[in-house]
């Protein structure tokens, strides 16, 4: 099983990038999502997540510019990032929660795809 995160790439401030995070692989399903971020000289922040239901849930800082979704067909997860500002330069990634069999649920991280809001 792969977790994939992509999307990232210089912005200037104000405007808009959409993050995918794809499963790929031997997949039962997919559960709960998550994206984080770390800057440099920062801890790792957790953004947004969404249930497979499709229940989210957003940190403050990004509430409202910030929307989590999913694709279930697809077992791809995506964060629209809009009204970008230079303080969300940072390296993102995702999280999931997949089951790969009735029995075993496992973690996965997706490598980091930065993202740089700049003029």
């Amino acid at each position: 099983v792969q977790l994939q995160a992509s999307g990232g790439g210089l912005v200037q401030p104000g405007g808009s990038l959409r993050l995918s995070c794809t499963a790929s692989g031997s997949i039962v399903s997919v559960n709960t999502v998550e994206w984080y971020r770390q800057a440099p000289g920062k801890q790792r922040e957790l953004l947004a997540s969404i249930t497979k239901a499709g229940t989210t849930n957003y940190v403050d800082s990004v509430k409202g510019r910030f929307t989590i979704s999913r694709d279930n067909a697809r077992n791809t997860i995506y964060l629209q990032m809009n009204s970008l500002k230079p303080e969300d330069t940072a390296a993102y990634s995702c999280h999931a929660q997949i089951w790969v069999s009735r029995r075993e649920r496992n973690d996965y991280w997706g490598q980091g795809t930065q993202v740089t809001v700049s003029s």
